[in-house]
């Protein structure tokens, strides 16, 4: 898939990077010609210096070959003229960094395909680590209605030794909830289970689950705000 993103910033040139590992083509609109240098020399991906809402830049880069297009330039307006000249090329997959809440219904107007709001995403992260000290990850779906959880199976666990059709036959468990990832030490690969899969102490599994029922998923695990690690420094890239 060729992608083509627009800003060189933090967020661009990271997620350039990423996209980068897992074998897509990118490529990088800035005006900067530093940031366009680094992404080419440091991060190995074509980058084109110009403003990325100039047709003639746009067009430079490829943005007719494109199979998708991220705006993530410094501000809302020039990302929301990003994505109007995107769809003008008939570019569908429009995923945009959204930095002002107010923009959003314009951004749906102008055809974006995602939207995600940094400042939503940070304050949800920092509120679920101060609410929910016990879960190491959450993730929110369908604005806020489903939540997915990473959690630990430590050995004083209450599903530990557990296969997941008895926990799900549990009616202490949850009703509606699902066990949908498991992941039997760091470094093996995350599986889907089935209903033989034994949760195994030491490992660590991906809940699914209504937002009202998460205290009472983890009350019903029976994991403890000390079974996660604790990290000394921490160093977030925003």
């Amino acid at each position: 898939m060729y992608v083509l993103i627009g800003g060189a910033g933090m967020m661009g040139l990271d997620l350039a990077q990423q996209l980068l590992k897992v074998g897509h083509t990118v490529a990088i609109i800035d005006v900067d010609p530093l940031a366009c240098r680094f992404a080419r020399e440091k991060i190995g991906v074509m980058a084109f210096e110009g403003s990325a809402v100039s047709t003639t830049v746009l067009l430079e880069a490829g943005i007719k070959q494109a199979s998708a297009v991220v705006a993530s330039l410094r501000n809302d307006a020039l990302n929301l003229a990003l994505i109007t000249l995107s769809r003008s090329y008939g570019i569908s997959h429009i995923v945009v960094r959204m930095r002002d809440r107010e923009f959003m219904e314009a951004y749906r107007l102008a055809g974006a395909s995602h939207i995600i709001s940094t400042i939503d995403l940070a304050v949800a992260t920092m509120a679920n680590a101060i609410e929910y000290p016990q879960i190491e990850s959450m993730m929110h779906f369908e604005q806020g209605q489903v939540e997915v959880l990473k959690l630990p199976v430590p050995g004083d666990c209450n599903v530990a030794g557990r296969t997941v059709a008895q926990i799900a036959q549990d009616p202490r468990f949850p009703t509606g909830s699902l066990i949908i990832g498991y992941q039997c030490h760091a470094c093996a690969n995350l599986e889907i289970p089935n209903g033989n899969t034994v949760l195994e102490a030491g490992s660590t599994i991906l809940v699914v689950t209504r937002p009202e029922l998460v205290h009472p998923m983890i009350d019903y695990l029976g994991i403890r705000a000390s079974h996660l690690p604790t990290l000394e420094v921490s160093h977030p890239n925003l």
